[in-house]
């Protein structure tokens, strides 16, 4: 069978320009299709944060144009030389080099019109057609929308087909009308749904597009495939996703388990294996320590990592945490940034009960490997979570997750309910008393050595790795291609 021709679009990739959970998956997933075999390819800006010296990057083109509006505008393409696939950057001084950010720029449209507009443009430089460009969020959601207009009848994309990957439906890219006319296809007209707010539908989101005009549309877990179908999950654009649900698919993501494998991680005081977990204990004991808790083996030690804010469950946590500071005997480590009222509830707690609670305000890398390999209880109340990683590398490192049942986390983690020895502890009711319940059940195991084991045994024998994902998306990149050239799937 051929191997096919991918071209990855992401705006953010670790470890050139990261932000969140977008970078880990384009570091990760196509390396795992490059080893099914397909010619896998990446593009992503070059930011001024990116060192061409320190990354190994080289130019491979000093120049093309791109059009741009009723013009051009000149591009660069690098290369990064040594990297085990092939990575591009697009250069442009004016929108990326001469920035140091990622996002959050008042001509963030223009952007990345330009990068994703340059990055279909240096495939014909290149003279490599791609068989399926896999778009990322809002930032490259206009390439399906080109490939049925501009580049409708261009001979050079003619058998390309376009796969549309959300990862997050909050953030869609709202602009005025005037990104239309950058992106060349204000011609085209100006697409209103009948079922979409009013208030949408006077505005282009960048992510509806995307939606309406790919071959195929993917998330990142089966359950938030479903959840965005409904009105609570489909942040205004469930009525467009209906439309298209025959052509929605649900991924999970997976870990990169070179990058965290706790068998041979630098960063943790002792390797953990599946089949010998005794050195756990000494993790928890080096993380207290470092911490300043109380070295104490009976105590659950319960651990977030997470941004403070609503979203990632800290409204309904605010509601219960001093009473569960008050009733149960664990210790609490919290670590992250985010809204100043969640900052300062904690820095209270941690005043009060300084032997119970420690948080930190930043966010480690080093520390957050060490909390996933030395923390009995891992926390994940999330509001909405279409994926989540987190909770998956902590299973890799025997943490056993308590989560709210929603998305990826749904997907992820199985809920402890004997005679089922699960992964974890789930939580369906979205309210403190719901989550109130679920740490007091999972406390209640952890009094249990022998049961507990078990659970931490299961988790770290789930495979969250990217084998799975990638051979789903292979066979999603088919189907595409052909629905693109017969207008059946495969």
């Amino acid at each position: 069978m051929e191997p096919l021709r991918i071209l990855y679009l992401s705006a953010e990739m670790a470890p050139y320009a990261r932000t969140g959970g977008l970078a880990q998956v384009a570091a990760a997933l196509p390396r795992a299709l490059r080893r099914l075999g397909d010619d896998v390819r990446v593009m992503l800006p070059r930011y001024g944060l990116i060192d061409p010296e320190r990354h190994g990057l080289r130019r491979v083109i000093d120049h093309f144009p791109v059009p741009m509006e009723h013009d051009f505008e000149e591009a660069g393409l690098w290369q990064a030389v040594d990297a085990d696939l092939p990575i591009y950057f697009i250069e442009h001084e004016r929108y990326f080099g001469s920035r140091r950010g990622i996002y959050s720029f008042p001509d963030d449209a223009e952007r990345f019109i330009f990068y994703s507009r340059a990055s279909l443009e240096a495939c014909r430089h290149l003279d490599w057609k791609p068989h399926v460009v896999h778009c990322n969020e809002w930032q490259t959601a206009l390439v399906g929308n080109w490939m049925r207009t501009i580049y409708e009848d261009d001979p050079f994309f003619a058998e390309t087909a376009v796969v549309y990957n959300i990862h997050n439906l909050a953030y869609q890219g709202i602009f005025g009308h005037r990104v239309l006319e950058i992106a060349g296809i204000e011609k085209y007209g100006f697409i209103a749904h009948p079922d979409v707010s009013p208030s949408l539908n006077q505005v282009v989101s960048m992510m509806g597009r995307g939606i309406i005009f790919a071959d195929l549309i993917v998330t990142v877990s089966p359950t938030y495939a479903r959840e965005i179908l409904t009105p609570e999950y489909g942040e205004g654009l469930d009525p467009v996703l209906r439309d298209r649900q025959d052509r929605l698919f649900g991924i999970l993501n997976g870990v990169d388990t070179e990058a965290y494998d706790p068998r041979t991680d630098p960063e943790i005081q002792h390797c953990i294996d599946a089949d010998d977990i005794t050195h756990r204990d000494a993790c928890k004991a080096a993380l207290q320590k470092e911490l300043g808790l109380p070295i104490r083996p009976d105590a659950p030690l319960i651990s977030m990592t997470s941004r403070l804010s609503d979203q990632k469950g800290f409204d309904i946590l605010c509601a219960v945490l001093e009473p569960m500071l008050q009733h149960l005997d664990a210790q609490w480590i919290f670590m992250g940034t985010g809204e100043q009222r969640y900052h300062d509830m904690l820095a209270h707690l941690q005043s009060r009960y300084p032997k119970r609670l420690q948080a930190r305000f930043t966010f480690d890398e080093t520390l957050a490997r060490r909390i996933f390999a030395g923390t009995d209880i891992f926390l994940m109340p999330s509001r909405h979570e279409p994926c989540g990683l987190d909770q998956m590398i902590a299973m890799h490192y025997g943490a056993v997750p308590v989560v709210h049942a929603t998305g990826g986390l749904a997907d992820t983690v199985t809920d402890h309910r004997p005679p089922t020895v699960g992964t974890g502890f789930t939580f369906d009711k979205y309210d403190g008393m719901a989550l109130f319940a679920a740490i007091v059940r999972a406390i209640e195991v952890y009094r249990h050595p022998d049961i507990w084991k078990a659970i931490q045994r299961n988790a770290l024998a789930q495979d969250v790795s990217w084998t799975q994902p990638a051979h789903a998306y292979h066979d999603l990149y088919r189907r595409a291609r052909s629905l693109k050239l017969t207008g059946r799937p495969a």
